[in-house]
């Protein structure tokens, strides 16, 4: 079973230039709250974390997992249960200006927690849903469209013909 950790310390690698190492972890995850709707990736996730150590004192990084998102779905409303895949890659270079210094490194210590969360982020599909598939609710009644595909109402009539019905034929 992996190790458990949040943070990690990059320095205790030893690693030596053009060297890497590649560590399988767990990670705690939080709830996540997205368009309204509160969604659960699990209370922690196995990642693959991928750490080489650049020409200097800096890092290449890449973090790979993936989850199974719980919440609703935003047609249905029914479980989402969405399979989430998420490769992300960092790079810490000291003095290598904004573009290569990470948010997620303060020093050799990764917060490895902050970055899967925001690497789960940034993965998520504009829209969570069920499937593909999904039909969603009814508009006028709020009936599930899944349960039943031939759900119908009755067309109501055109209002350019509403006078019409004032008719009084006999």
């Amino acid at each position: 079973m992996p190790a458990r950790t949040d943070s990690f310390a990059l320095n205790r690698l030893g690693l030596a230039p053009g060297e890497g190492r590649p560590l399988d972890l767990t990670v705690a995850m939080e709830p996540l709250h997205f368009a309204a709707q509160d969604y659960s990736p699990g209370d922690e996730t196995d990642v693959r974390l991928d750490v080489s150590r650049t020409t200097g004192p800096g890092y290449a990084l890449r973090l790979r997992f993936g989850v199974a998102l719980h919440g609703p779905c935003q047609r249905c409303l029914e479980d989402a249960g969405a399979d989430i895949e998420v490769d992300a890659r960092e790079i810490e270079q000291p003095e290598g200006g904004d573009e290569l210094n990470s948010p997620y490194v303060d020093g050799d210590d990764l917060d490895l927690r902050a970055w899967a969360r925001d690497a789960l982020v940034l993965a998520l599909p504009t829209q969570i849903v069920c499937g593909p598939e999904c039909r969603g609710l009814c508009a006028l009644c709020g009936a599930n469209l899944n349960e039943d595909p031939s759900h119908e109402h009755e067309r109501p009539p055109d209002p350019r013909w509403a006078k019409l019905s004032e008719l009084e034929l006999e």
